[in-house]
């Protein structure tokens, strides 16, 4: 019998945040505490869950137009105008996409051709580089530095740079490292962008979870590169709405144009419910996105504490939900690590190798729990590390 399977997909690895997902389900023990979920613990706001279900009392569950509600890509330029100084067509330069991990696989499908190389910072988000394999295209890993913040050089992008090198991924802020780019780190990687003529794919679903007193900044405002860019965001985070299912791209509208295409043939269009919800999450949810901001922030700064007092280095990260803390002082792989806090403490936290080899000897910690969570997480961490310094 014929082999039924490709074998490009069989050779693509899971994802490894699932494996200690997978462990915890199977374990079905009440004691454990998961800090490894990158989902908010709020529930999306009400006034935002109200017009979700106005929409279907009201029976538009129907199909919106491939791209989306017009009046949703209004709201969506408006925001942007008003957020990050950029402005998009709404009638050709946004899309809507089923979550903004859809709009990266579009987007990476619709620009690649086979053989073109895609330079992916690491440690990053699971699905750049499976997306880049299954769009054609060959992933060229940019390792990024711990004495940099895991922030993206200049001199680090010019030399990954080769002559088939045609997109950037600018996971910022970045997760699993929470680790941000500031406008000056932007600025210099533009211009190496539009010297060797490079398109860049700017993930910023963590744009509003961004802390301290500089605001984000995206690539697509500085000079020279809105022309080059694919913006991609989405509700997920900021609105704590990751079971509606809703991203968005914007950028050139002949790029839009083919995203759109692979959309309309693959997906038709994203959920109407959560589009009309969005809607009044733009409107009206600035006072939601700040008050949990502010919580996070707060769970931010007590966790940086709370690893710094164990003895394991933390450098500070200013945006998504996540802190990066090594453990190379503990004498142990971050898989070991994890398997046995699972196993001892009963806390799971993923291995930073589940974002790339680079990855090794840390841990993504997710603060989007409740403070006495954190609080009894990290007593059970602390009994750990002890026991493995006395081992030592």
């Amino acid at each position: 019998m014929r082999n039924p399977l490709s074998k490009k997909i069989v050779e693509i690895k899971p994802s490894g945040i699932r494996k200690f997902f997978d462990i915890v389900t199977e374990m079905n023990d009440p004691e454990v505490i998961s800090l490894g979920v990158g989902e908010p613990d709020f529930d999306t706001p009400w006034h935002i869950r109200e017009e979700g279900i106005y929409s279907l009392e009201k029976g538009r569950t129907f199909y919106t137009s491939n791209a989306g509600l017009m009046e949703l890509r209004k709201e969506i330029n408006n925001y942007l105008t008003r957020k990050c100084q950029v402005s998009y067509d709404p009638a050709h330069e946004i899309i809507l996409t089923v979550g903004g991990s859809e709009a990266i696989d579009i987007a990476l499908r619709a620009m690649l051709d086979p053989g073109d190389e895609v330079l992916i910072p690491q440690p990053s988000y699971v699905s750049y580089e499976p997306c880049t394999i299954l769009a054609d295209g060959v992933p060229v890993i940019i390792n990024l530095k711990e004495e940099n913040d895991f922030r993206l050089t200049k001199e680090e992008v010019l030399e990954a740079l080769t002559e088939k090198t045609k997109v950037l991924i600018l996971p910022f802020p970045n997760n699993p490292t929470g680790s941000v780019l500031r406008k000056k780190d932007l600025e210099e990687i533009a211009q190496v962008c539009i010297e060797h003529d490079i398109f860049v794919i700017s993930d910023e679903i963590y744009s509003e979870l961004t802390y301290g007193e500089a605001k984000h900044v995206t690539i697509a405002s500085i000079p020279g590169m809105r022309e080059r860019t694919i913006l991609i965001n989405g509700f997920s985070k900021a609105f704590a709405m990751t079971g509606w299912r809703l991203g968005y791209a914007c950028g050139p509208g002949n790029i839009i144009q083919q995203m759109t295409k692979i959309h309309q043939f693959a997906i038709m269009c994203a959920p109407t419910s959560s589009q009309y919800a969005a809607v009044e999450a733009l409107k009206h949810g600035d006072q939601d996105v700040e008050m949990m901001r502010q919580s996070y922030d707060q769970r931010r700064r007590f966790l940086i504490k709370t690893f710094r007092d164990m003895g394991l280095h933390c450098f500070e990260p200013f945006g998504a939900f996540y802190i990066f803390p090594s453990i190379k002082n503990l004498g142990m792989t971050s898989d070991e690590f994890a398997a046995e806090l699972l196993k001892e403490e009963k806390v799971a936290v993923v291995p930073g190798t589940a974002f790339g080899d680079c990855g090794e000897g840390f841990l993504r910690i997710s603060y989007a729990y409740s403070l006495e969570e954190l609080k009894e997480a990290t007593g059970r961490i602390a009994r750990f590390v002890e026991r493995r310094k006395k081992l030592l």
